[in-house]
């Protein structure tokens, strides 16, 4: 049978139709959302967005955590590009290529679909360092190569990496100590055996208030709301200083772009709410949103300032 001209146009058009009218009828059935472990940042961020988003699009947001970055990262990328798994996690998605040998996946694999929370860090020093702000850490630790030390959580983590960008950028010589966990690390801090730390919000603000700690900086490129009258670090004597812990949303690359703006427009819709805000400010988390453009150019450049970072560090976490 010969095709006229018209029938292979009307054709064309009903194929273009199809994927048009499925992204328009979405969602139809629940929505996984893959996140980290029971407990953490991430987790957290998923399950207090989940409860209004469900509502918002009128399906369940079921929430699927999996250890590890690799792991969930794997699982994401090879996911059915439908919109119906969807990935919350931190930056450690998009940097865990540069610290590890083997990564099953790339970031052309996913399609940002929005820029959701933004930890900021604490500078804190043990009293007894005579620095009181940024400038005079940085002079003392210069005065005093290699005696100074700071420390982190796991490798890779967002306080290490912090710990690096500010050895990378002053040129200061501070050994890491590393510690398997934050707590561990921030009880060295208060003790007095390790001087320097960049700490979470959580771990450090009780401490500082008591006197136990001093804090000297934020983390974040402007002011945080979190943290009233303690100035950036980039404003206290290191212009272009920014490490903050991210979260984003992730869907499979080729997930169609209608369904991706109206992921987007919801999730906005859920950040902006003012009980959603205050919230996450309760845990030291700021809300930030935008459009998945934005959020795709925040990860190249941080992408690039980190990837100099982590190689001149030599920071491996296989």
């Amino acid at each position: 049978m010969t095709l006229t001209r018209n029938s292979l146009l009307a054709s064309a058009l009903l194929l273009t139709a199809i994927p048009i009218a499925a992204a328009q009828a979405y969602p139809t059935r629940p929505i996984r959302l893959l996140t980290a472990e029971i407990g953490g940042g991430s987790d957290f961020t998923a399950r207090v967005m989940a409860q209004r988003l469900s509502e918002n699009l009128g399906q369940q947001i079921v929430i699927d955590n999996r250890t590890g970055g690799v792991i969930i990262g794997d699982i994401a990328s090879k996911a059915q590009a439908d919109g119906y798994t969807l990935l919350l996690y931190s930056s450690s998605l998009w940097l865990m290529p540069y610290m590890r040998r083997h990564v099953p996946y790339g970031m052309t694999q996913f399609a940002p679909v929005a820029y959701v929370s933004a930890s900021p860090l604490i500078l804190v020093v043990h009293p007894s360092v005579a620095a009181k702000s940024t400038e005079e850490l940085i002079a003392l630790a210069k005065s005093k190569p290699g005696d100074l030390n700071y420390a982190s959580g796991p490798l890779g983590a967002a306080p290490h990496l912090a710990g690096e960008l500010f050895k990378y950028m002053t040129g200061v010589n501070i050994v890491h100590i590393p510690f398997k966990g934050v707590g561990l690390a921030v009880n060295d801090v208060l003790a007095g055996r390790v001087q320097i730390m960049f700490a979470s919000v959580g771990s450090a603000v009780p401490q500082i208030k008591a006197g136990r700690l001093r804090a000297l900086a934020v983390t974040t490129a402007r002011a945080s709301p979190i943290l009233p009258g303690i100035p950036t670090v980039a404003a206290a004597g290191l212009p272009g200083f920014e490490s903050v812990s991210t979260n984003g949303v992730f869907a499979p690359a080729k997930t169609p772009p209608a369904i991706i703006a109206r992921l987007n427009r919801e999730i906005n819709t859920v950040l902006e709410r003012p009980d959603i805000r205050e919230r996450f400010l309760g845990v030291g988390m700021e809300l930030i949103g935008g459009t998945p453009a934005h959020f795709d150019q925040v990860i190249k450049v941080e992408s690039e300032r980190m990837r100099k970072v982590i190689k001149a560090a030599g920071i491996r976490a296989d």
